[in-house]
């Protein structure tokens, strides 16, 4: 039960995790309805669709990794009850799989906020600048929640593989 129990609770932290994405997301969008509604200079208003488009990739991601991790609770439960060694051996695989992926983000956002800063200095016009700051705060954002996502997927996975499977 206690694999269950930490299967569990390592869910119940992303979904309260992801609604951070949710949260800025809807910040985003609200920021883009104020260019929209209030922008007076070119500059201004050309954040209305980078503004936009932040928010709904970051509802969407946010909302998908949502139902993705809250259906998964029921899913342990099911798994585990099923076969807890197969779940055991599953959710290592998984942990480790998910770990090499933020290697990958952590490497690739860092890339494209250093792009995203270049345009800024090498094209001088409000869209691109727009664009280019929308972008890297929107990475950055990414980054903090990830960040987080991933300490706890480590830590998840280093205590999977200290328990005694023959025990859970």
């Amino acid at each position: 039960m206690e694999l269950l129990k930490l299967a569990t609770d390592w869910a119940k932290a992303e979904v309260f995790s992801t609604r951070f994405f949710i949260i800025f997301a809807t910040l985003f969008l609200i920021a883009s309805i104020g260019f929209w509604q209030l922008g007076k200079t070119d500059l201004a208003k050309t954040y209305i669709i980078p503004t936009l488009v932040a928010g709904l990739l970051l509802m969407t991601i946010g909302l998908g990794l949502f139902y993705t991790n809250k259906s998964r609770i029921t899913q342990f439960e099911t798994a585990f009850s099923a076969d807890a060694t197969a779940f055991y051996l599953s959710e290592i695989e998984r942990s480790e799989s998910t770990l090499k992926e933020y290697t990958i983000v952590f490497k690739v956002i860092p890339i494209l906020i250093i792009v995203a800063a270049l345009l800024i200095l090498l094209v001088n016009t409000p869209t691109w600048r727009a664009i280019s700051i929308t972008t890297i705060a929107m990475l950055i954002i990414i980054l903090l929640v990830d960040g987080t996502a991933h300490a706890r997927i480590e830590s998840y996975n280093k205590e999977l593989q200290l328990m005694d499977i023959e025990n859970h």
